[in-house]
């Protein structure tokens, strides 16, 4: 099977009417709750060995993984394998002890493994997963499992409901012995839409994955989101970060896998921080022509933001989206579901083009996702300085009233990067906007301590409060350069 056989079966499935895939499972794994699910566990002893450096193990069907996923190994040469479910491939755990299930059961997806230590090669850790709709994740060395990426996303965030298509199969490349890249095909599926996936996977610090995909639409679809990202944010530096929203009752300083979206165009580059605790879901559509990226990231990197020693939130990777091929003019939309549950993804990131896509329309797309950890990282484009922190309070510091007035806020924003300068008496001017209201008295400090620059600004909106967010902006320009990405917070 080659990524050409895969584009030439989504093509075919998209000129015929959609199928459900099977989703019927025997009565003792739908039964399962999820602690049960959970004891299912490969053999390690079973698992597929790919070349000297990658290795993969299986999912057991069960529990919400219901849809079989077809699994091959694709060799150098000659013809796909089928990879044969068996239940002894598995430890069912207590739950299961002593049963066996058909063997056309099949498989929930796959992991891989990898030996990021050629000094100790017998030991691979897992990097890389494919499991559930069109989801999958992927890690950096030294990093955990965070945020997830997508195949596609339909409709997120309306008109209409939302659609998760399905990778249906996969063909895991089999490498040369000595390969560091690893390549898997995957053929998606869905009432609306179709398509062939070639995933390129260079795991390290950074992994990257460079992604080759052709879809092919079986209805018109008004928003269809590309290269999609999935998170989960709680609360941040400033609590659920909405206005009037209930405050967390929780132990940690912050819940999240990402903390923020940043958007790279010609010449500028954007960083929204994440909000959860509105009312209702919100959209949010940054304009882009043409994008140079963007990505999910978690910035806060210090475990004292945090202090959960099993979750290690500050060791989450961000994920660079790098286009290449096939975006065209469109937008970055970012959707926020409200949310007091931590097990939750309630944030989406995606390109969604200018266009709508019609039925019977082929796309043809190219494009890198990268792992992030710390910044700044080569590549992002643009040598602005970043937004590292954003905290919000009273701006009666003096003669506080309690409650606080709403009319006053004071915004506090902290920049880093190599593009500011050191010496604390240089002049630097700070660019502020609101869509309502006004940004009053702007004063951009030195921080010795970090070696950053600080921005000082209070916000006092039109009384009564206007309905829904005012968007507040703010850059840092010297010599009418602009020195930093520009900090994009609602209000």
């Amino acid at each position: 099977m080659t990524f050409a056989g895969v584009v030439a079966q989504a093509k075919a499935l998209a000129a015929s009417p959609y199928r459900p895939h099977d989703d019927d499972l025997p009565a003792p794994l739908a039964a399962l709750s999820y602690d049960a699910y959970r004891a299912i566990t490969f053999r390690p002893q079973a698992s597929p060995r790919l070349g000297e450096h990658f290795s993969a193990q299986l999912f057991h069907r069960g529990f919400l993984q219901r849809k079989r996923v077809d699994l091959y190994l694709q060799p150098p040469e000659g013809p796909p394998r089928r990879i044969a479910y068996g239940s002894d491939l598995f430890d069912l755990g207590p739950t299961l002890q002593g049963q066996t299930f058909a063997p056309d059961l099949g498989f929930a997806g796959f992991r891989v493994h990898y030996g990021f230590d050629d000094t100790k090669p017998a030991i691979q850790e897992e990097f890389l997963v494919f499991l559930g709709a069109s989801y999958f994740r992927l890690r950096g060395n030294g990093q955990e499992y965070g945020l997830s990426a997508r195949g596609a996303a339909i409709r997120t965030g309306g008109p209409g409901a939302e659609e998760f298509p399905d990778f249906t199969a996969f063909w895991i490349c089999e490498p040369h012995a000595d390969a560091r890249t690893l390549t898997v095909l995957a053929l998606l599926d869905s009432p609306s839409l179709t398509g062939a996936y070639r995933f390129a996977i260079t795991p390290g610090d950074p992994s990257v994955m460079a992604v080759e995909a052709t879809l092919c639409s079986r209805q018109a679809i008004a928003r269809l989101g590309l290269a999609p990202l999935t998170s989960m944010f709680l609360h941040g530096q400033n609590g659920p970060g909405a206005r009037q929203a209930e405050p967390f009752d929780d132990v940690r300083p912050q819940v999240h896998d990402s903390d923020g979206l940043s958007i790279a165009t010609r010449g500028d580059k954007l960083w929204r921080p994440l909000v959860n605790g509105r009312a209702q879901p919100q959209v949010s559509a940054f304009g882009v022509d043409p994008l140079e990226g963007f990505g999910l990231l978690q910035r806060e990197r210090n475990f004292a933001a945090y202090l959960d020693v099993q979750a290690r939130h500050e060791a989450r990777p961000g994920l660079w989206v790098t286009p290449e091929a096939g975006f065209g003019v469109g937008a970055v939309q970012l959707f926020e579901i409200p949310s007091r549950e931590e097990y939750m993804d309630n944030i989406v990131a995606a390109f969604v083009p200018a266009t709508p896509v019609a039925a019977g329309a082929e796309l043809a797309l190219r494009y890198t996702l990268t792992t992030v950890g710390a910044e700044p990282v080569p590549v992002m484009p643009g040598a602005f300085a970043r937004v590292v922190s954003t905290r919000v309070g009273s701006a009666e510091r003096l003669r506080p009233t309690m409650p606080p007035r709403p009319e006053r806020r004071l915004y506090v924003v902290d920049f880093e990067g190599p593009s500011l300068p050191t010496d604390r008496n240089a002049t630097l001017i700070a660019d502020v906007s609101a869509s309502a209201g006004t940004m009053v008295d702007p004063v951009v400090e030195f921080v010795p301590q970090t070696g950053g620059w600080r921005l000082y600004v209070e916000w006092r909106p039109p009384m009564p409060l206007p309905a829904g967010d005012t968007i507040l902006r703010a850059r840092l320009i010297q010599n009418g350069k602009a020195l930093t990405e520009t900090w994009d917070r609602p209000a």
